[in-house]
């Protein structure tokens, strides 16, 4: 085991992946020499040569075009978008073209592609640098989006992701990308896609949540253990396709769910975790489900502090439920 921040899980993750399999490549703006904008990409050039990472043009839709045909032909493409927010120029080529590729040919081809961008604020970047736009890509049948919240989750979900058969998103939150640490085995491993995390076990509320945001519940659930009541905090980690039998499970043990992303709250992945419930364990709930969330405006700058959720805003939602 070594001790890596985030980033530098993700960084072995994919030098891992490349060593092991050469048909992995790696490529976005500015990711060979210089080593990407958070420097994830960091030395993959120098040991693994311009051909297997390398620099592209500034042209998001070319990156992942260029991408779904490497992986029709046997490669497996990690592409890069430098943020979230620049990856809607290549939305056309990732929901109706990656995502339905092995659907529309029968079987016949799969995409196994990877797409790495990190998301989300924490780092005072402003409406075009700060976007939590998780729930466009979770509508789309044939794509699987990932959000890793610490480092040996984000090793073992990208090396799966990477050996996965088909297109899947992997949204880094960046506000983690330096923040946390933890022990990362320094082998090969994986970790199952579709399956969430316990963080926290606890009897009275179930927190539901992912990436920027576990750090958080986690630090409201403890505040709530101070007053009494018991959080159990679960880290969903693959959105999609969703553990729903997890959720299922977590949320009747409590009867009592708090939902938490940073996205805006309209249309967020919170709201199919509130359906899946109300549709499926009405009957087990002792309180309505509450949602945290980011408003239902453009993230603002000088108010990000505002604007993101925090352990405040979660322990009073973890206190209206319980005391409902």
């Amino acid at each position: 085991m070594v001790t890596l921040t985030l980033l530098q899980a993700l960084t072995d993750g994919m030098k891992t992946a490349m060593r092991k399999d050469e048909s992995v490549l790696v490529f976005g703006e500015d990711v060979g020499k210089r080593g990407g904008v958070f420097l994830t990409t960091e030395g993959l050039q120098e040991e693994f040569s311009k051909q297997r990472c390398f620099d592209t043009p500034l042209s998001e839709d070319g990156i992942v075009g260029a991408a779904i045909g490497m992986a029709m032909n046997g490669m497996r493409p990690v592409a890069e978008i430098q943020f979230q927010d620049f990856i809607f120029p290549a939305f056309d080529q990732i929901v109706s073209e990656a995502a339905k590729l092995r659907y529309r040919s029968g079987g016949q081809y799969t995409c196994p592609l990877v797409i790495r961008t990190p998301y989300g604020g924490g780092i005072r970047g402003g409406l075009y640098h700060s976007q939590s736009g998780e729930a466009y890509f979770c509508h789309t049948p044939g794509l699987k989006v990932v959000i890793p919240s610490t480092p040996h989750d984000a090793k073992g979900l990208l090396i799966a992701a990477i050996e996965d058969p088909d297109p899947v998103l992997f949204l880094e939150p960046k506000a983690l990308y330096r923040s946390v640490k933890g022990e990362v085995p320094e082998e090969h491993y994986t970790v199952d896609l579709s399956t969430l995390r316990e963080v926290q076990s606890g009897s009275d509320v179930t927190v539901f949540c992912y990436g920027a945001m576990v750090p958080i519940v986690t630090k409201a659930a403890n505040r709530a253990e101070e007053n009494g009541i018991k959080t159990c905090v679960v880290d969903l980690r693959t959105l999609l396709p969703l553990d729903e039998e997890g959720v299922l499970e977590f949320a009747k043990k409590t009867g009592r769910v708090v939902v938490v992303h940073e996205a805006p709250r309209f249309c967020g992945f919170g709201a199919e975790i509130s359906a899946l419930i109300a549709e499926n364990a009405i009957e087990y709930m002792e309180a309505p489900i509450a949602r945290v969330t980011g408003f239902d405006t453009p993230f603002p700058n000088t108010l990000e502090h505002h604007y993101m959720p925090d352990d405040r805003r979660v322990l009073d939602a973890i206190e209206h439920v319980f005391n409902y």
